[in-house]
């Protein structure tokens, strides 16, 4: 099934969008829908359904092969130099394996959100205003980590470094926060810890979050809307109060069994 959430307002916009690999796989098969500001959006699928080449299109990390993708109204498709930049200043990314430099401190990790907008020989020095090292330990209150300001990245649970991560995106003051499996390989407790920090960040400052996952028990919880991919093409979009856990186990079918 597939059924279309129309909501005034979009901040993200997919046009028809396919992405097809140099070996022939297919990524994205006629994407088409929009993503209302300040929506908390979950996607799900199997491994291979094209959840992470989705959410890589909006920051322009993927490129596509054909259709548009439109961010505040504008196609971003052809955006090079300068107007890229500027793009993913305003775009968080939470990546699965947090991406962090293990051997600093979480302060320079954190400090390293703002790689946009200083040039990257003075973010590799260091020379960061005391402006700017007030806003990281601001970033690290938001996620309840203040006490690790001076404490290397890798001495740090995987909770931690994820909150981090997240800590590190909003240096960037971001209007969207895209979440790669962010909770992929964490306990249960410290992924509550986490998605309970995507969400209080959606609630209190209004920040679109749209997350890739694997569990449909943590989607339906967090979730104010949930799409489905498999093989590619969108096979399911229900806001959540339309939202049953039967229907939802159908975007997990092989094609074998659909």
């Amino acid at each position: 099934m597939q059924a279309t959430a129309t909501q005034s307002d979009p901040i993200i916009s997919f046009r028809h969008v396919n992405k097809i690999y140099s070996n022939g796989t297919v990524g994205l098969k006629d994407i088409n829908f929009d993503i209302p500001r300040g929506q908390f959006l979950v996607v799900v699928g199997l491994s291979g359904a094209g959840k992470s080449t989705l959410l890589r299109t909006i920051n322009r990390m993927h490129e596509i092969s054909s259709g548009e993708v439109l961010v505040d109204n504008e196609s971003v498709s052809d955006y090079k130099g300068k107007a890229l930049r500027q793009l993913r200043r305003k775009i968080g990314m939470i990546f699965q394996n947090f991406n962090l430099v293990k051997r600093s401190t979480v302060e320079k990790n954190v400090l390293s959100g703002l790689v946009g907008y200083y040039p990257t020989w003075k973010c590799v020095l260091g020379l960061f205003s005391a402006d700017d090292r007030k806003r990281a330990f601001q970033a690290l209150k938001r996620v309840s980590l203040t006490n690790k300001l001076f404490t290397r990245a890798d001495e740090l649970s995987g909770g931690q470094q994820q909150r981090v991560a997240i800590a590190r995106a909003l240096m960037q003051e971001p209007k969207i926060i895209l979440a790669d499996e962010p909770i992929a390989s964490l306990d249960p407790r410290t992924t509550k810890a986490v998605m309970d920090t995507l969400q209080r960040l959606n609630r209190e400052d209004g920040i679109t979050v749209i997350v890739n996952l694997h569990s449909v028990e943590l989607a339906q919880q967090y979730a104010d809307r949930i799409v489905g991919l498999r093989a590619g093409e969108l096979v399911y979009d229900e806001d959540i109060a339309d939202v049953t856990t039967a229907a939802l186990d159908r975007v997990y079918q092989t094609d074998s069994e659909a």
